[in-house]
């Protein structure tokens, strides 16, 4: 071997690459972001500097998306997906390309005992990459939560709240109140707190800038104050008539109303 061949096979050995495993575990710690960099710098190295940086911006798009669309997807849904299946999906994809376009790199690589970036170096990445994506969602639900729109809906809320509990209160004492005092605490109070509370949600509704967890959350409560406003109005109609006939319709109401108040827990 010659001077200059010599030269280029220590110039190839001493290039460092990072292996599937460091990009998986990095992918683990850091998301898309930390695997976007190291295969992006493994192009780099391969000297395709063009498919390096598209790597790297995929990267961040990618890690965006992903949180984004974890951020929107509701609560309840969340919580029966266990925690480490997403990132197991997106660990398996990401691996996969790195084997569809670094492969046969990676292994002529190891087989020539070339030499990889350290295990530390890249769990530093995934470290480094949790904690850019920590301060990112920091700042999102810091700006969310100091949104203006926050105060106006609780304060609202709590009327809706107030309406709710004065109203439940007609059931204390329904057995020990005859007729015309039950039908005049509904006329008077009952059937109009619920006839707010509709109001209020659909009032709620037009605020600009309302987040959709709280859109998702007044179809919820517009779902179960509607409920609730025809359970009244029937019991209303039961008492007035002195009838059971309208029973059957009051256990579907009430079936459909325990199901509601099951959607906003």
């Amino acid at each position: 071997m010659d001077n200059i061949e010599t030269q280029i096979a220590v110039a190839q050995k001493d290039l460092k690459l990072y292996s599937h495993r460091a990009i998986g575990g990095a992918t683990f710690l850091g998301g898309p972001l930390a695997s976007g960099y190291m295969i992006g710098e493994n192009f780099k190295v391969l000297n395709q500097p063009k498919k390096g940086r598209i790597t790297l911006i995929l990267g961040i798009v990618s890690t965006v998306i992903l949180f984004v669309g974890i951020l929107m997807v509701p609560e309840e849904i969340m919580n029966k997906i266990p925690n480490i299946v997403i990132p197991a999906i997106y660990i398996a994809i990401i691996l996969g390309l790195v084997e569809h376009t670094q492969g046969e790199a990676l292994k002529s690589h190891k087989d020539n005992d070339h030499i990889f970036f350290s295990g530390w170096r890249a769990a530093g990445i995934g470290l480094i990459s949790l904690l850019i994506i920590g301060i990112g969602l920091f700042g999102y639900i810091y700006y969310e939560t100091s949104n203006p729109v926050y105060d106006i809906y609780d304060n609202t809320i709590e009327v809706f709240s107030q309406n709710e509990t004065e109203s439940l209160k007609f059931y204390d004492n329904i057995d020990s109140k005859d007729n015309p005092t039950l039908i005049k605490e509904l006329d008077a109070i009952v059937i109009p707190k619920w006839e707010e509370n509709v109001d209020i949600i659909e009032k709620l509704n037009t605020l600009d800038g309302l987040p959709s967890d709280l859109i998702e959350q007044n179809k919820a409560l517009l779902d179960y104050s509607e409920l609730r406003l025809q359970s009244f109005i029937l019991i209303r109609k039961t008492i007035a008539e002195d009838t059971d006939l309208y029973d059957n319709e009051l256990n579907i109401l009430n079936t459909k109303i325990e199901a509601a108040l099951n959607a906003l827990n």
